[in-house]
């Protein structure tokens, strides 16, 4: 088996439509996971013995499951119990990395947010500031700071995690690829998935230059106003 560039490139290029399912999963996954994280961080970081039991718990869970088999119980639990549409493929694979996203992100925020400087806290409360404006003005902009680079490896494991989608049948790049490669009965089978991974590395790159970019701005600021 020889590898053919040409066959390569063409392949590259029928693949990148497909790009914008993996986006949508990704992006979704990514903001509400952010949001339900945080929530799951506040109640660890609450002296109620309840929400932080139960936030714990939703982490240990979540953390320790597959991805491919959360994902076959978000989509064969979630349409058995409310009888859901099975066809909606790419809501099922959302739920699921959310759930995947938010437990990590949860324990990301918890622990930049312990990052920060106690002293920090005490300066707000010493200038009158009530809890919540310490944490928006103060300690949360500081712990997102020390969780920007985690937060890079969320994304890059959402969008591998997300390549589990084929197995329920949703079209993104990975799927996608899979088809072309059943298609052409693995005839190009080397020039196909080395495409694919090559949209992913470069997905990985830019991800990590922007990320990369953010930090070093961030950083100028923080230097600036010490």
């Amino acid at each position: 088996m020889h590898f053919r560039i040409k066959s390569f490139f063409s392949y590259f290029i029928k693949l990148l439509p497909y790009l914008k399912t993996t986006f949508i999963y990704v992006l979704v996954a990514l903001l509400v996971g952010i949001i339900l994280g945080l929530i799951l961080t506040v109640f660890k970081l609450r002296k109620n013995p309840f929400l932080r039991t139960l936030s714990i718990v939703y982490t240990a869970i979540f953390r320790s499951i597959p991805p491919v088999v959360l994902l076959f119980l978000v989509y064969y639990g979630l349409t058995a119990i409310v009888q859901g549409d099975s066809q909606n493929r790419l809501f099922y694979v959302c739920v699921t990395l959310t759930l995947l996203s938010s437990a990590s992100i949860s324990e990301i925020m918890r622990s930049s947010y312990c990052s920060v400087p106690h002293g920090q806290y005490e300066a707000g409360e010493s200038i009158g500031l009530t809890n919540i404006q310490i944490a928006r003005r103060i300690m949360l902009p500081q712990a997102f700071y020390f969780a920007l680079p985690n937060l890079s490896s969320i994304i890059i494991g959402l969008l591998k995690d997300g390549s589990l989608a084929f197995t329920i049948g949703l079209v993104d790049v990975f799927g996608k690829a899979n088809l072309l490669n059943n298609t052409t009965y693995s005839k190009y089978i080397l020039e196909i998935y080395t495409a694919l991974a090559a949209i992913y590395w470069l997905m990985a790159i830019v991800i990590e230059k922007v990320f990369g970019r953010v930090d070093s701005l961030l950083s100028k600021d923080k230097r600036k106003n010490q």
